[in-house]
């Protein structure tokens, strides 16, 4: 029996998104074969939102995965589907968006995503990402141009919603502030451990959705926490804040038990233990960039949202 997983509707006027989906980054990579058969046993027990990225490396083997599922009737059409890739750092350039996403839906075998995001308001040289990153190799981020040429990619049909991630509210304003075009979607850290309170608030004011990623903590990863409760009482948490939510497991098991969490509800006791958690971010700015960027501390690249 497939699972029945709820929709969100999204602003702009695209589908409505799947409240959960499937990560598809995996630390360490898996096997061509696992990561088909793992995306192949999502389909089957009803996943239909699957979140991939130009950085993670998976969206050829995605597109390969729904090749193969369409070819065993595993799924009917590519419109039961919903897909969500981003925009990688060193190609948030006003002519470099239009090519990356064309880039992306080759990989993909698509001929559109249901959603594109801003990976990260960061710009990068293009080229190869070298480590560390220097002040040099990350030019200022135009928020007009990069979201002008989002903005194109939606007119053009290429991207059904646009959107970002990890972007705090000053951010988010800056984008509001020039948008023709409002952001859908903020995917975010966001779990008992970091619960993101006011860009929540903030998100749920502009009408903005809220995708959490690392749900559970990423335990195992370089960036991941082992303070989250690794259980389904973190993913009902989010989900009665009004958060959508990728995560991502490749065990046919775990994907059920992810997915269990639509027909109860934490007490208010429970909530309330939950809003005394002390708070602390998982991933950090030194996790992917050095302090010699444009950014004199971490304060600075989240805004002090800290």
């Amino acid at each position: 029996m497939e699972l029945v997983i709820p929709e969100v509707e999204l602003a702009g006027g695209g589908r409505k998104m799947p409240v959960v989906g499937l990560g598809t980054a995996s630390f360490p990579p898996a096997t061509a074969e696992e990561f088909q058969e793992a995306m192949l046993n999502a389909m089957r027990l009803g996943y239909r939102h699957f979140d991939t990225a130009s950085l993670y490396g998976t969206e050829a083997p995605l597109g390969e995965a729904i090749a193969e599922a369409l070819r065993r009737g595993i799924i009917k059409s590519r419109q039961e589907l919903f897909i969500t890739s981003k925009l990688w750092c060193p190609d948030c350039y006003a002519d470099r968006v239009l090519p990356a996403i064309q880039q992306s839906l080759r990989k993909l075998q698509l001929e559109y995503l249901d959603l594109y995001l801003v990976h990260w308001p960061l710009c990068l040289k293009p080229g190869e990402m070298k480590q560390p990153i220097q002040m040099d190799e990350m030019p200022p981020f135009d928020y007009k141009a990069v979201w002008s040429a989002m903005e194109e990619c939606h007119k053009l049909g290429l991207a059904k919603s646009i959107g970002v991630s990890n972007f705090t509210c000053k951010k988010l304003d800056q984008i509001l502030n020039i948008a023709e075009i409002p952001p859908s979607v903020n995917q975010v850290e966001m779990h008992p451990v970091w619960q993101q309170k006011k860009l929540m608030e903030f998100c749920k004011e502009k009408g903005i959705v809220i995708t959490a990623y690392s749900p559970l903590g990423a335990s195992g990863t370089s960036w991941g926490s082992n303070d989250v409760l690794d259980s389904p009482v973190s993913l009902k948490w989010l989900y009665q804040q009004g958060a959508t939510i990728v995560m991502k497991s490749f065990k046919v098991e775990r994907m059920k038990s992810n997915v269990d969490i639509f027909d109860w509800e934490l007490s208010e006791e429970e909530l309330q233990k939950i809003r005394e958690i002390p708070q602390n971010r998982g991933i950090k700015g030194e996790d992917f960039l050095s302090l010699n960027g444009p950014f004199k501390s971490l304060e600075e690249l989240w805004d002090g949202e800290i």
